[in-house]
């Protein structure tokens, strides 16, 4: 093989290790993920596995406390991408809750909230119990007297285990 042909293929490959993936749109956003009641089912079964939480939330100096319940969503295909758009991560994510009210999803109207758990968060503690392995994302409203903030975060359990987190 020539030197020159050499060339034009590494070329070649570069340029289309820069190009976007089939599927993707503006942003390196994949298509919208549908919501299947099928990918949640999992969720809805009981477990073993637990997540005992607190909220630790600081900023500027300021100590910020939880302002409501503690929500626990399942993690799907359709939730990870709207959390994606929502909060920037489906690792964690601590954002202010008008920027998250102003961003808009795909299939807005899809009904998942009958998976979704929910618990009060008093004195900065939470658990969710019976659980069954899997990966979730918590999400709770916090504030410190002014605006509020919303903290996101994924966790993983698994069978018979207690997943200790700090928000």
């Amino acid at each position: 093989m020539s030197v020159r042909m050499l060339a034009v293929l590494s070329a070649a490959a570069a340029l289309a290790a820069c190009a976007p993936t089939v599927g993707a749109t503006a942003g390196n956003y994949a298509a919208p993920a549908p919501f299947s009641v099928s990918d949640f089912a999992w969720s809805a079964r009981t477990g073993t596995a637990a997540i005992d939480g607190r909220v630790a939330f600081g900023r500027d100096g300021q100590s910020f406390d939880c302002t409501g319940s503690v929500a626990l969503t399942p993690d799907t295909p359709y939730t990870r991408q709207r959390f994606r758009t929502l909060y920037g991560s489906t690792e964690q994510a601590a954002i202010p809750e008008a920027v998250v009210r102003a961003r808009t999803v795909s299939d807005p109207n899809a009904d998942y909230r009958s998976y979704v758990r929910s618990q009060t968060c008093q004195d900065g503690r939470f658990r969710f119990s019976d659980l069954p392995a899997g990966g979730w994302f918590l999400i709770t409203p916090v504030s410190a007297g002014g605006e509020r903030v919303i903290l996101m975060r994924h966790v993983v359990t698994r069978s018979g285990a207690v997943a200790n987190v700090t928000l």
